[in-house]
């Protein structure tokens, strides 16, 4: 019994750091209706910018979010205004993704040209000593992830609802034609959302440079499953992007023990087709999704 305890909150909590890489990849998404193929390299970006600050300069890695979320915010929002933006007159919106797919790979190589093959390894601070409660072992930092998950989204969910600027963005979601008639500036508000999405990576960059090395290649493995959980939990469905990490920690995990740790992506990818294939729309879709949070 003990050892199923530690195997769910394992998956409950890498669920958790899966919710904190996907909530920002959600928000873009179900906003400026892109799907953001360089989402991983927004995240190496960060966890190279943890790592730097940490090393060089001898900041905790939780500190770091003081530079690296308004860092990252400016790269999303230049990134929005500079490549995004021209291409959305497009008549195909394919041009937009390959735009993506093109920055994920210039991002890559710039990293590899910087920094090398090498795996750069950020100090753990404290944050990989494990504490005890009850019967289940985890790790500081893993506890500090889950904590963050849960205040982003609750965050994330009052901006929208209870802000201005979040009602703004939930008019867009709903309605783009609407919204610039009742006098919303439309391209600031997918600027300003793409930002927000980036920064979102940003804390998720400094609070898993710790726990994982960085290489130039680290995001694809975290966005191919944030790509799982976005389509799990329903497209541009913040509350849902988060319950379907969850899903999906649980899944890799009881999997990885139970059947072999070989097969966990099998298990996580093979429910991804299943839910494409049963219900596209995503098990929250539509009772989570952006446009309809409560006011």
């Amino acid at each position: 019994m003990n050892t199923f305890l530690q195997v769910v909150a394992n998956g409950l909590l890498l669920g958790a750091l899966f919710a904190i890489v996907s909530v920002g990849l959600t928000l873009i998404f179900g906003i400026v209706k892109v799907v953001n193929f360089a989402h991983g390299e927004f995240l190496m970006v960060g966890m190279y910018l943890t790592y730097l600050l940490t090393n060089r300069l001898g900041i905790h890695p939780f500190a770091t979010v003081i530079a690296v979320v308004p860092l990252l915010f400016l790269f999303g929002a230049l990134t929005q205004r500079f490549l995004i933006q021209p291409l959305m007159a497009a008549r195909d919106d394919h041009i937009q993704i390959f735009a993506t797919v093109g920055l994920s790979t210039a991002l890559i190589n710039l990293a590899l040209l910087i920094f090398g093959a090498d795996i750069a390894n950020t100090p753990p601070s404290g944050l990989r000593m494990p504490l005890q409660i009850g019967p289940i072992r985890v790790l500081s930092g893993q506890l500090a992830i889950l904590a963050a998950s849960i205040l982003l989204v609750v965050g994330l969910q009052y901006f929208l609802a209870r802000t201005q600027t979040g009602r703004a963005i939930r008019a867009v979601a709903q309605n783009r034609a609407a919204a610039q008639l009742m006098g919303i500036d439309v391209n600031r508000i997918y600027i300003l959302t793409f930002g927000i999405g980036a920064a979102c990576v940003g804390v998720a960059a400094a609070l898993i440079a710790p726990l994982y090395p960085t290489s130039p290649n680290i995001g694809t493995y975290f966005v191919l499953t944030a790509f799982v959980v976005v389509v799990l939990g329903g497209l541009g469905s913040i509350g849902g992007a988060f319950l379907g990490s969850l899903v999906i920690g649980l899944i890799d995990s009881l999997s990885g023990f139970y059947v072999g740790s070989d097969l966990r992506e099998v298990a996580v990818f093979g429910v991804f087709l299943l839910i494409l294939i049963l219900k596209p729309s995503g098990l929250f879709g539509g009772r989570l999704n952006l446009s309809h949070v409560s006011p």
